[in-house]
């Protein structure tokens, strides 16, 4: 029998295990695919394999649902991504999408099972205030945010704050980098401009190259300090290797890239949990050149492996240890400190910390009043 935390993992490892679940299995391995947004993958898994008739009533009732919701979520992304392009037409700029929008718009199989909260864009950083006007004209208003909080992302983030449009409430997030400028890596993101590749049947609409998708996925995913869709994250790095790594060349440019963009240390992470936790099929070749060229000390690399063990996990109790809510903890703070120096994080921390207990403690005013 399958340990509880490993259920998940175990089965999308090794989807013919889904057949001997009894009732208490399913309703186990079904809250922890909901807790990491992976229930759309276990119906493909069980799809794919010509035995979705053999689940029992009640868990493929929960199956068929999340593929009926990912393919709205598909439909709404396109619509979403041509209204987009429709409103910065005028600007004589790319337009490039990045992660889950990205997938799909590209056509390749890390969308097929994805959910969506947001979509990202990149553009020229020179074009940024430009892009904002526009996005305005067209409906999108950037999110209820104190001045504290705009100053933040004017000033020392790669992104605007976030926008959501004044009809549709979508939320749109527009990058001009894929990094602070404060961070300690340093992509450059010209060099990631030089190498996009079009959207067929768009003006002005690209992506990324396969290698600079897959790095800017791998950087989002180990550099970020929030980890409920962690697995997600590495199961559409699972997905995008095993896609573009059937060319041989790719490693050696994937490997390539990362040394030009300063990824390397991603890159390193990146290989190795997906190697490690979903047996992606990662060449002999790369993997050394990853740890040759990314990795860190055998100290630091011991205590990564105890922290992402736990974050990667689904976020669900069922999976955690007593570790697991300081391991997050840590790598919460850890990607703060990625991302920009000392003297900022320290009074950026603490003015969070002090905000969020304000918040916490309005709420609880609240709620005493309603009782």
């Amino acid at each position: 029998m399958t340990s509880s935390f490993k259920l998940l993992f175990d089965v999308l490892n090794n989807p013919a295990q889904m057949s001997a679940l009894s009732l208490v299995s399913w309703d186990l391995l079904i809250r922890q695919a909901r807790s990491a947004g992976l229930l759309a993958h276990l119906y493909d898994a069980v799809d794919q394999r010509g035995e979705l008739s053999v689940v029992p009533v009640q868990p493929r009732n929960h199956l068929q649902s999340a593929r009926i919701l990912t393919n709205k979520h598909q439909r709404d992304v396109r619509w979403e991504v041509r209204c987009i392009v429709e409103a910065l037409s005028s600007l004589d700029m790319p337009v490039v999408l990045l992660k889950g929008a990205a997938y799909l718009m590209a056509g390749v199989p890390a969308a097929r099972a994805r959910l969506f909260s947001d979509i990202d864009i990149l553009v020229p950083k020179s074009s940024i205030q430009r892009v904002e006007q526009t996005l305005r004209l067209h409906g999108w208003l950037i999110t209820a945010l104190d001045d504290y909080d705009q100053h933040y992302y004017r000033t020392w983030m790669h992104e605007l704050p976030p926008m959501r449009h004044s009809v549709r409430n979508t939320t749109l997030d527009v990058h001009h980098n894929i990094l602070p400028p404060t961070a300690k890596l340093k992509p450059d993101p010209e060099k990631l401009l030089q190498e996009i590749v079009p959207v067929d049947g768009f003006d002005r609409l690209y992506v990324l190259s396969a290698p600079d998708m897959i790095l800017h996925s791998a950087t989002h995913l180990f550099h970020e300090g929030e980890f409920e869709h962690g697995l997600r994250d590495l199961l559409d790095l699972d997905a995008l290797l095993r896609h573009f790594g059937t060319d041989e060349s790719f490693w050696e440019r994937l490997v390539e890239r990362a040394a030009e963009l300063d990824l390397t240390r991603p890159l390193y992470y990146m290989l190795r949990y997906t190697a490690q936790m979903i047996n992606t099929p990662i060449p002999g070749v790369a993997m050394k050149a990853a740890v040759s060229l990314g990795r860190p000390t055998t100290l630091l690399a011991w205590w990564m492996d105890v922290l992402f063990e736990r974050a990667l996990r689904p976020d669900h109790s069922s999976c955690d240890d007593a570790f697991t809510p300081l391991a997050r903890w840590m790598l919460y703070i850890r990607s703060h400190y990625l991302r920009m120096p000392f003297y900022l994080l320290l009074p950026h921390l603490i003015r969070k910390a002090i905000k969020n207990r304000q918040s916490s403690a309005e709420l609880n005013g609240e709620q005493l009043e309603k009782n």
